[in-house]
């Protein structure tokens, strides 16, 4: 698998080199700013981009918007974004085209190997890997709103890991239930919270994210 990665501090960026590395994946390039990154992804072409959020010159979101310019030139690209803080602006934007193969991990997640690279998987064969805590954030703004109110204990804890990307099997393994409780729980969220129920994990991760996303931006 080819990979295509963007970090301005040395030591991460040569670390997650040879993770990756030592896990089978191929780097194509480890740039460091963003007209670094920018060439990479338009020449290079590769399976997946690992990239931090905010890159020199700018400092600013200039990593996440090379990675959009990238996915707008070639559709689908998988984006595994990297961020130190919580930014739901950030996770917002890499989900707006509703397509697949998009990640949003906080940079402490690095550290847990087989975390970073489950969610580098995930993202390269078009799945979705959502940072625990920025899931966590958009439910708790939301938990007293309708029809997020409506949902139960168990099914919010279903819904947090709906969100993250989860697979109905590693949901019913972490929550030690059954596949076919895990089953009927989403098709419960999803009647609730009126959205169509579907087999397709990346589609109903972002409808859910884009549901609860409105609701906050509106006010509902």
């Amino acid at each position: 698998m080819r990979v295509v990665l963007a970090e301005d501090l040395f030591l991460l960026r040569d670390g997650l080199v040879r993770m990756l590395e030592a896990f089978g994946f191929e780097i194509l390039a480890a740039v460091e700013t963003g007209p670094e990154l920018q060439k990479a992804l338009a020449e290079l072409e590769p399976d997946v981009a690992v990239v931090d959020v905010r890159l020199p010159p700018s400092h600013t979101d200039e990593g996440l918007q090379c990675a959009l310019a990238a996915r707008r030139a070639r559709p689908g690209l998988p984006v595994l974004v990297l961020s130190q803080h919580v930014e739901q602006l950030y996770a917002r934007e890499l989900l707006a085209d509703g397509n697949g193969g998009v990640g949003y991990l906080l940079k402490d997640r690095v550290f847990d190997a087989e975390q970073f690279i489950d969610a580098v998987r995930r993202v390269a064969g078009g799945g979705t890997a959502m940072d625990p805590q920025v899931i966590s954030q958009l439910l708790s703004r939301r938990s007293q709103d309708r029809p997020m109110g409506r949902l139960t204990p168990r099914e919010r804890e279903v819904m947090e890991l709906v969100a993250q990307g989860r697979s109905n099997a590693a949901i019913a393994s972490q929550l030690v239930v059954t596949e076919r409780a895990v089953a009927k729980h989403t098709s419960n969220i999803f009647a609730k919270l009126d959205l169509p129920v579907s087999d397709d994990d990346n589609r109903r991760v972002l409808a859910v994210l884009a549901y609860l996303d409105h609701g906050r931006t509106t006010g509902s």
